[in-house]
């Protein structure tokens, strides 16, 4: 008789706490999808940020995503010039403005940039 009521009580119990972290973790925004965070943010679609970057690089996006990790979001866009150069264009996905344009050294020798 005592194994009859273990099961469903381990059970209702597994499920009890369960459904308890799943409402802290919802409260504390744990659960909640930074990617979905991030496009809510942006003003400017992906289009018009690899538009930006092609013009600033003079080349064309091999790469693009949004990043909203440190700090301000971001479109990240990796722009390949005609000369072979990889420009890494970071703009701004509320006003669309290029915050930043350098070239990227790591995708030839194998070394990360300080910045990544």
């Amino acid at each position: 008789m005592k194994r009859k009521l273990m099961i469903p009580a381990i059970l209702l119990a597994a499920g009890v706490a369960t459904a308890g972290g799943l409402t802290y973790a919802k409260q504390s925004g744990v659960m909640e999808n930074d990617a979905v965070t991030d496009l809510a943010k942006a003003k400017i679609s992906l289009g018009q940020a690899v538009t930006t970057a092609e013009a600033q690089a003079g080349g064309r996006a091999t790469r693009a995503e949004l990043d909203g990790e440190r700090g301000p979001v971001v479109f990240n866009v990796e722009v390949v010039t005609a000369d072979s150069k990889v420009i890494d264009v970071r703009v701004d996905a509320v006003d669309g403005k290029v915050l930043s344009s350098k070239q990227d050294h790591s995708d030839r020798s194998g070394k990360e940039d300080k910045d990544d």
